[in-house]
């Protein structure tokens, strides 16, 4: 039964519904079917167009169905919608009656000239918080395309199915019994997975308009370095345009963030969502869920997403940041989900009980491997160097622990597996020359980041790493190109070191153009 207060919340989300939208429930005796009732006749309770329909078909676990118009949509939950799932069933409601954040006619258009019949099941964990992501992102795509369907399956209600496809890692999106997603992935990567296997059909050719405009400043990124740079130019009266896949970037992979001064804790969706707030309280034109495919670095910059569309812009930003770094050893990504893991917290419930090992002696490495010791039976911590980087209080910590096994200078050299799951790591003794295999069922990947620049390369100056080298004002090597945050070559890969360079290449973009003169000015105008 939900609480008074969020009936009394769901009953403001749902004051905009305008048609009806019906909640079709399977029969079943399974032992949650009370528990979803209640929840349904709840949320049917919140609005006059909310209604609840029992469907003569059957079902060994609870299955539930939204429709609208007297049609499905083809969003379906199979068990009980609870967890971090409940916002997904929020969603597909509002989403249904055309209300809340819908990806734009570009983006739909994208989606519904995919090949269908399309049918789809992601296999969840009530526990995951990157799995509302895929499975919101599926069920919007359900909407844009009719010959779309998408299962949303509780993993733990379903573990013989779960065997079956080998299953080891949450969201998992399977086609029949294929594994084409494993992981978090954003509406457009998922979109991209897709294209790539039901192909796209050349027929339905786009009438949209591909010529996005022209812009003072365009940001790519919405990370917090980008929302602030964005921000600082709208508020300078610049005509502002953000790309980005989505809002927040990396953040939302952030769990608890204590070191934002003035804001004593806080975390990464809800930093998230307050930069995405912040940044429609200005004239800034978003464009989500894209990608840039080139840059032209001339006097009036022209950029080409990967989605076709184009735009021109005086001044550009680059605050894309950085992603996880993959170890790009056999088997990493073939075993990805199936074994391979970068999130612990998401996927460190599959593995417990069981020996794993994760690759990486920084920080991250070593705080992922004390919060997995307490889940699994046993961790190894393989590291490249001769000793461990990260602080020495982590280190202490680690070493404490009964279950911990830490291997120094040494080599990951592949992943192996038995083509359904991960059997264990291979490594050199960087000291010997002697490669070794250790036995285990998980790999967790937590060796860094590395900056989203790839774009830019041949555009302006990078170091070795990849990271764009920038001055004290954010100036690249290109006259009117500028980058903040965690893609650059600036120390402290931090927050709010991100918010103040990107604040600080906002203020020198404006800085540019009101010294240009106006012979120029008009030049790049016409």
């Amino acid at each position: 039964m939900l609480e008074k207060a969020i009936i009394d919340q769901l009953k403001t989300v749902y004051q905009s519904l305008e048609k009806p939208v019906t909640l079709v429930y399977a029969k079943s005796e399974h032992e949650l079917q009370n528990e979803l009732l209640q929840l349904l006749l709840d949320i049917e309770s919140t609005s006059s167009y909310i209604h609840l329909q029992e469907s003569d078909k059957t079902s060994a676990i609870p299955l539930l169905s939204i429709h609208t118009d007297g049609k499905d949509t083809g969003i379906r939950f199979q068990g009980y919608p609870g967890g971090h799932e409940f916002t997904s069933l929020v969603l597909a409601i509002l989403n249904a009656d055309g209300k809340g954040k819908m990806p734009d006619e570009s983006i739909r258009n994208r989606v519904q000239r995919l090949k269908g019949p399309i049918e789809l099941k992601t296999y969840i964990s009530l526990s995951c918080e990157n799995c509302p992501e895929v499975v919101q992102a599926l069920n919007q795509m359900c909407l844009m395309k009719e010959d779309f369907s998408h299962t949303m399956i509780d993993g733990g209600l379903v573990q013989e199915e779960i065997q079956q496809l080998g299953i080891q890692g949450v969201p998992s999106v399977v086609k029949g019994e294929q594994l084409i997603s494993s992981g978090k992935s954003s509406l457009m990567e998922l979109i991209e997975k897709l294209e790539k296997e039901y192909g796209i059909d050349d027929t339905k050719s786009s009438q949209e308009n591909l010529d996005l405009g022209q812009f003072d400043v365009v940001v790519v990124g919405a990370g917090p370095g980008g929302a602030s740079a964005a921000i600082y130019s709208a508020r300078k009266g610049l005509k502002t345009a953000i790309i980005a896949e989505k809002v927040g970037g990396q953040v939302q992979d952030t769990k608890g963030i204590e070191n934002l001064i003035s804001v004593k804790y806080t975390e990464g969706p809800m930093l998230a969502a307050q930069l995405a707030q912040h940044i429609s309280v200005y004239d800034i034109k978003l464009l989500e869920h894209r990608r840039v495919k080139t840059v032209d670095g001339g006097e009036l910059k022209h950029i080409e997403l990967e989605s076709g569309e184009y735009l021109q812009t005086k001044s550009l930003i680059v605050a894309t940041g950085a992603k996880w770094r993959e170890l790009g050893v056999p088997g990493e990504k073939e075993y990805l989900g199936r074994g391979v893991a970068f999130c612990p917290h998401c996927d460190g419930p599959y593995f417990k009980g069981k020996d794993i090992a994760v690759v990486g002696g920084g920080n991250s490495g070593v705080e992922a491997a004390i919060d997995l010791a307490g889940i699994v039976k046993s961790v190894t911590l393989v590291e490249f160097n001769a000793e461990l980087k990260a602080d020495k209080v982590l280190v202490d910590k680690l070493q404490s622990l009964p279950n911990v096994h830490i291997l120094k200078n040494a080599r990951t050299n592949r992943i192996l597996g038995d083509n359904s799951k991960v059997t264990a790591l291979e490594y050199e003794d960087r000291a010997s020359g002697e490669l070794k295999e250790l036995k285990l069922e998980g790999v967790f990947v937590q060796i860094g980041l590395i900056p989203n620049s790839s774009f830019m390369k041949g555009v302006v100056e990078m170091n070795k790493f990849g990271e764009i080298l920038v001055d004290e004002k954010c100036r690249t090597n290109i006259k009117g190109i500028y980058a903040a945050g965690d893609v650059t070559n600036i120390p402290y890969k931090q927050i709010i070191i991100a918010m103040g360079e990107g604040a600080k290449a906002g203020l020198s973009a404006f800085d540019h153009l009101i010294r240009m003169a106006p012979a120029d000015a008009a030049e790049l105008a016409a």
